[in-house]
């Protein structure tokens, strides 16, 4: 039987040749004790898990640990408000906007009652019930069939060939809506509040971007203070929306931001390296024709952002990690920690790396079938403005994904309570659970009749020695 109430710990070995140092015994309590204080309230969050939204037992942190992060994090969101403040557009400065049809046209929406003729380009259709004919181009023949809605222009000019109405698009209103609902109800189902929570917070990213990114990009504000805003901004959202007001979601918080200044650092060098300048595709071209921008700047904005939703995946996993790692093992040492996540983190940079690769090559896929049948010598088509673009993308976002995971994981070791600081908050923290309020009592007082003595408080050799015996 142990003297905390019955607990009792293992034998004691009378060889061990260390029962006549105080020190290294009171160690062995100590620990002994922080490993029943963890037991305990691993089972209390298990066993209130059901009734309420715990995500499972987080280690806590230190009053002083959430005050330096809050004098890093501050600062870093006050510049980014600043900035956004000095970079916001004005509506007058904002170029003349693009006409969708030519005037006296008009949009309407009609549905295909039949298939269209090759021949002739023509395929029957009603509108508000009544029969029509419309005009559609060669490429979408064969895609269009009876049911279909179709988005048309009315140019009465058009008829002299064939139809006034002339195919413009498909109407995808309706299946984009069911599909948007059915992303919706499974991350509901999946990841419940957790997953809403994320949601919540995109949509505030959505409006971030639409609200002033775009604008401010339009009327030609440079490209890259105006990502670096951006970014800050919407990571401060989306972070502190989903994963709620912690230490660890301020860890990943603050290794994402520091992976985004890499980032835009590092494509800053490499945009002027491999003279990027932005007008590789044809949307490019017409940007530059009706809004006269700096299109390589545009091109540097969209790059950090590209790599913003990686980086905010990584540095939250990798914080997770950390905070698990020290939840599985209380005793562990702030660089056993750092190694051990350090294992999870290189699987990561594997997958991930490879997981941008592909994503880029899917989005150019038509790009590169291009290069693949154009008869060019191989150094001239794979280093063209519109792969080498690509190919930065993919480059830069991959380096500053693996420099955020060491960043954060050391992070994230440096602010994760040791196993002195965890007996401490456990300490401070029990909650009365009847009247809910927070009674500063030792635990260990209540169990054995009295708190930790003297003598039985940390010494930093005899922790040395125990970690060496283990």
């Amino acid at each position: 039987m142990g003297r905390h109430g019955g607990l009792q710990h293992g034998p004691r070995h009378e060889d061990d040749g260390h029962d006549d140092d105080p020190a290294l015994d009171a160690e062995v309590r100590r620990r002994e004790r922080l490993r029943d204080r963890l037991t305990r309230r691993d089972d209390r969050a298990a066993h209130d898990a059901p009734h309420g939204h715990a995500h499972g037992p987080v280690a806590p942190t230190t009053p002083r640990t959430r005050v330096v992060l809050a004098a890093l994090l501050g600062p870093l969101l006050l510049v980014a408000l600043v900035g956004m403040a000095l970079l916001w557009p004005h509506e007058d400065e904002m170029p003349a906007s693009l006409p969708f049809a030519a005037a006296g046209a008009e949009v309407l929406q009609v549905e295909a009652t039949g298939s269209p003729d090759p021949a002739s380009q023509i395929v029957d259709a009603t509108l508000d019930g009544e029969a029509i004919t419309v005009t559609v181009p060669p490429e979408v023949i064969d895609s269009i069939g009876p049911g279909d809605q179709l988005r048309v222009l009315y140019i009465p000019e058009a008829a002299l060939y064939g139809s006034p109405y002339v195919f413009v698009d498909f109407a995808r209103e309706i299946p984009l809506w069911i599909l948007a609902i059915a992303y919706l109800l499974v991350v509901a189902l999946v990841a419940r509040w957790r997953g809403l929570a994320a949601i919540a917070g995109l949509v505030g990213a959505g409006a971030m971007i639409l609200l002033f990114t775009l604008p401010a990009l339009l009327t030609g504000q440079p490209g890259l203070p105006v990502a670096l805003v951006t970014s800050a901004v919407v990571m401060f959202i989306v972070l502190y929306v989903a994963h709620g007001f912690t230490a660890r979601t301020s860890t990943a918080l603050l290794g994402t931001l520091i992976g985004l200044a890499f980032t835009a650092a590092i494509g800053w060098i490499a945009t002027q390296g491999t003279s990027i300048t932005g007008t590789a595709t044809e949307d490019s071209r017409l940007l530059l024709i009706r809004a006269d921008l700096d299109l390589q700047q545009v091109f540097l904005c969209g790059l950090v952002l590209a790599g913003m939703g990686v980086l905010n995946d990584v540095t939250i996993t990798q914080a997770s990690a950390v905070w698990e790692l020290r939840a599985a093992s209380p005793l562990a040492s702030r660089a056993e920690l750092f190694a051990r996540a350090m294992r999870i983190g290189r699987d990561h940079i594997a997958s991930t790396v490879y997981t941008i690769a592909f994503a880029y090559v899917g989005a150019a896929l038509p790009v590169l079938m291009i290069m693949v049948l154009t008869d060019s010598p191989g150094n001239v088509g794979w280093t063209t403005g519109q792969v080498a673009e690509e190919i930065v993308r993919t480059l830069v976002g991959s380096i500053g994904l693996v420099l955020a995971i060491p960043i954060t994981t050391a992070i994230a070791a440096v602010v994760v309570p040791s196993p002195q600081e965890l007996e401490e908050v456990e300490e401070e923290a029990a909650i009365d659970a009847t009247t809910g309020d927070v009674e500063v009592v030792d635990v260990l007082a209540v169990e054995s009749g009295g708190g930790l003595r003297a003598d039985e408080r940390p010494d930093p050799a005899a922790e040395d020695e125990v970690r060496r015996q283990r």
